[in-house]
């Protein structure tokens, strides 16, 4: 196995790091941790990055710890925030803080007979003891004003004139204070993160250095970013959750399938544990034949596995090709989850009195914004170009009646070899 830092490093999962940290890792067993913030009741993807980061941590024989912020989260970082958030009632953070654990359970080891068992720790454990005299005089009187404002995360508020309420200008000191609590009673020498978070982790090394003259290291992360400069983990249907009651496995098993050759190449990379020389040959096969979307296929697997399980891969796999392989199923098979979870199908509502006894093909396909207009619709319908209930449509005058419905209320659409439209009659 390739040490920590080499295998991160060819991966492209290393952005900033102190001096020393990869001296520290060589020299023993280091006990590292990442803070997750509990906004909501389930990670989504974005923090698959920490977790997999942890994951690599323990494979390379390291001890990791998975800080749940409860206290944190009462505060709310402003870290590539522009404007202050909302904070959120104790009990909904609860609530959140629950569900987090729950999920960083299924990714790491906890098995205590292991010298390097993971940790679950919560911040709220050891704020709650701490008044707010106590926290100014005993850590606040060790970082200065000036210190704490040359922070790219405090500067760019104030640079954009909408300002910083003191609450989350403390964050990074109360952040801070975690890294110098877990070095105190667990021996944590390290911390990582995105790279957003590397004025908050440094404000934690020093600390440490400041309060007790401890060592502490650091490194982080790149965010992820889109080839396209679309934001990460965002579809029109919103964030791609990893609570499968948030999005369903067979949509996150979509949401990777669908990248593109420039992001898949670079997030099989990040998101697999598939080994360089394999991934090296995977890309070379990619680029011979990239209509294959071989890259795109493992990606998917690999992470739908990762998060969901082996079952629940299978059955994506299945549901995508009952969904886009006209020759595996026939429409009348397709269930109604199976029609309402269709990723990248374009949902329209049409009126029932419209359809009447029946309507022509081509001002159906107008009426309803498929085509823009009827002389279009005709002209592909003529080409071949339209499948109506995966049943291939050439006659301009079929009329498109009840008895095509679906379940009683869709009808399913294909324009082209890639445009799906899903035509629900209300």
């Amino acid at each position: 196995m390739q040490p920590l830092l080499t295998e991160l490093q060819w991966r492209g999962m290393i952005q900033d790091i102190m001096p020393g940290t990869k001296e520290q890792l060589e020299k023993e067993m280091t006990t590292a941790y990442i803070g997750f913030d509990p906004t909501a009741d389930s990670l989504h993807i974005g923090s698959l990055v920490p977790i997999i980061l942890l994951v690599h941590l323990q494979k390379a024989g390291h001890k990791p710890i998975a800080l749940v912020g409860g206290a944190t989260g009462m505060v709310g970082d402003p870290s590539g925030k522009s404007e202050e958030r909302n904070l959120l009632s104790e009990e909904v953070l609860n609530l959140n803080v629950a569900g987090v654990k729950a999920q960083l359970e299924k990714f790491l080891d906890f098995d205590q007979s292991k010298s390097n068992a993971a940790e679950m720790v919560n911040n709220y454990d050891w704020f709650k003891e701490i008044s707010f005299l106590d926290f100014i005089r005993d850590t606040g009187k060790h970082i200065t004003v000036n210190y704490m404002m040359s922070k790219d995360s405090v500067k760019k508020r104030l640079e954009g004139g909408t300002g910083m309420s003191f609450t989350e200008f403390t964050y990074q000191l109360v952040q801070g204070y975690d890294f110098y609590w877990l070095h105190t009673h667990k021996n944590c020498k390290l911390q990582m993160g995105g790279s957003d978070q590397w004025g908050n982790i440094v404000t934690g090394t020093e600390l440490i250095r400041r309060k007790s003259g401890g060592e502490a290291f650091a490194f982080t992360c790149p965010l992820i970013k889109k080839a396209d400069g679309g934001k990460f983990g965002k579809t029109e249907q919103g964030n791609i959750w990893l609570d499968a009651g948030k999005t369903s496995p067979y949509r996150f098993y979509q949401f990777w399938l669908n990248a593109n050759d420039c992001d898949a190449e670079t997030w099989i990379r990040i998101f697999t544990f598939l080994h360089e020389p394999t991934i090296n040959e995977l890309i070379a096969e990619h680029k011979k034949d990239a209509s294959k979307r071989v890259l795109q296929k493992i990606l998917a697997r690999e992470v739908t596995v990762f998060v969901h399980g082996e079952a629940e891969y299978h059955k994506a796999v299945e549901t995508t090709e009952k969904l886009f392989t006209g020759q595996t199923a026939s429409a009348e098979s397709l269930s109604e989850s199976d029609l309402e979870e269709m990723e990248g199908v374009v949902k329209i509502n049409f009126p029932e009195e419209k359809m009447g006894a029946g309507i022509d093909v081509v001002s159906f396909l107008a009426d309803t914004n498929i085509f823009p207009s009827k002389g279009e619709a005709r002209k592909m319908v003529q080409g071949g170009g339209v499948s109506i209930n995966r049943n291939k449509i050439d006659d301009i005058q079929l009329a498109i009646d009840k008895s095509f419905l679906l379940h009683g209320k869709y009808i399913l659409v294909q324009k082209g070899k890639k445009n799906y439209f899903l035509v629900q009659i209300l």
